[in-house]
């Protein structure tokens, strides 16, 4: 027998394109498996030139599944690029719109992408192990599950004026305030919503028990973890500090993130045009670390929502004192965040100043820098923008949540495909290596927007499909 490779491209049920390479030896035993992302994406660049007050505009375009994540990220930084703060009625209604983006993103990946796996099964036939399936195999929930993610769009069309690419949030504020019936509409469709999610998280606890050695052999490895914080250690999605622990779940640092430079560095690989951060003070590859909800669960000592905080209790209790390393995990954390971000909702529209028409700080004094942060729902975004003294972009960082875990998804990938590729390769074998990656739900459109030391390939071609021109950069 000789070496061998196998190439699985498109990874499905994902957002944006990857796919994975995975490499036998003359035994057909798997050498290396590879996740590889490649696409190429240069919003870094063509960013500089345009003015800091574009960018909650411009920035959604990276994706049409999180624009919100990327609306508020840039508000905030232009918030402080500008010297703009936002009053607080303001703040409220932004976090209310990301709670609307966290509970229709993490609904949909749940039920709509990894649902097919674990309601049909990793060994389902391909042609029925999708989003239609499910339909037809329980009818109720699927419909159900629509409606949960129609609840949390709607949100974002009440405030943004549209589902995807909304106008609300500008340097200083937001451009609208809500009225008491936008905020009973809302409400209208809260308990409905709570209900629907709170079957998800029976679904995934009932189906961890029935595939515990699923759970215990499917990509189980250590690594530090990252996320926003409240002050007391509170699991945070919108603002706050940045908390990292360590594999042994010990603080590593807390820190702004004004000065996530001093912290984070980013590696770079020569099989992926997506960047790889890590921890400084660890170094490349001991700093590694993995963000999104099973990062934010594991740096999180409480949950400030009593049904949410009721099953992080059980959560904790998975690997009582330390920190939960099992990838398939990440969907029972990913649940307990929607019910956190739903019960969230009722808690924003019980504040008296949700209502408030004082909405926008008008008083401009430009610093010249800045750093927004939030919890997108696939892990910490971070926007970092430099200006002129006119609030001219001259230089652009993105850090985006699903760079963050990138080695953590490239490790899954060859973990699980030396944990089940065994013997004559299935088609059940391979939907298990891309489940590894679905687990983090990753954005891979969103991620790319890597410039400077990306090595690359470029072929013209004729309308023949002849190569005429190669350009490369190593």
């Amino acid at each position: 027998m000789v070496a061998q490779k196998i190439t699985i491209e498109p990874v499905t049920r994902i957002e944006g394109h990857a796919k994975v390479t995975i490499h036998l030896d003359e035994a057909g035993k798997v050498r290396r498996a590879y996740m590889h992302v490649n696409e190429f994406r240069g919003f870094e660049k063509f960013c500089e030139g345009r003015m800091v007050f574009e960018m909650p505009y411009i920035t959604p375009r990276i994706c049409g599944i999180c624009p919100v994540s990327h609306h508020l990220a840039a508000s905030k930084a232009a918030d402080i690029v500008l010297g703009c703060p936002p009053p607080r009625p303001a703040s409220l209604l932004r976090e209310l719109m990301h709670m609307g983006q966290i509970v229709q993103s993490h609904g949909m990946h749940f039920f709509e992408l990894a649902g097919p796996d674990l309601l049909l099964g990793f060994d389902a036939d391909p042609a029925i192990r999708n989003v239609i399936g499910v339909a037809q195999m329980n009818t109720e929930l699927a419909v159900r599950a629509v409606q949960l993610r129609k609840w949390g769009q709607s949100i974002i069309a009440i405030l943004g004026g549209k589902r995807v690419h909304p106008n609300f949030s500008v340097p200083g504020g937001v451009n609208k305030a809500l009225s008491p019936a936008e905020r009973d509409e809302i409400l209208a469709g809260l308990d409905e919503s709570i209900a629907t999610i709170q079957t998800g998280i029976q679904i995934i606890r009932d189906w961890a028990e029935a595939n515990m050695e699923d759970i215990r052999k499917f990509a189980v490895f250590p690594t530090g973890y990252l996320g926003l914080i409240t002050p007391e250690n509170g699991l945070e999605l919108y603002d706050g500090e940045i908390r990292l622990i360590g594999q042994d779940g010990v603080q590593l640092e807390r820190f702004s993130a004004q000065h996530y430079l001093d912290y984070i560095a980013e590696h770079v690989e020569s099989w992926s045009y997506l960047k790889f951060p890590y921890y400084k003070k660890l170094g490349w590859p001991n700093g590694v670390y993995r963000v999104g909800p099973l990062g934010r669960l594991n740096i999180a000592e409480k949950i400030d929502t009593p049904l949410a905080n009721q099953e992080f209790k059980r959560f904790k209790a998975l690997n009582p004192g330390k920190p939960v390393e099992n990838t398939l995990y990440y969907h029972y954390a990913r649940m307990i965040e929607c019910l956190f971000a739903a019960e969230r909702v009722r808690f924003l529209l019980d504040d008296p100043d949700i209502l408030s028409t004082d909405i926008l700080n008008t008083r401009k004094e430009v610093k010249g820098e800045g750093v927004g942060v939030i919890e997108a729902p696939r892990g910490t975004l971070l926007h970092h923008y430099w200006t002129d003294q006119n609030g001219q972009i001259k230089k652009v960082n993105l850090i985006v949540s699903t760079g963050h875990n990138n080695w953590a998804m490239s490790e899954a990938v060859d973990q699980v495909a030396k944990t089940y590729i065994t013997g004559p390769v299935t088609e059940g074998m391979l939907n298990r290596v891309e489940a590894a990656i679905r687990a983090y739900d990753p954005c891979l459109s969103c991620s790319t927007h890597a410039i400077g030391q990306m090595p690359i390939v470029l072929d013209v071609v004729d309308a023949e499909g002849n190569v005429v021109q190669t350009l490369r950069r190593d």
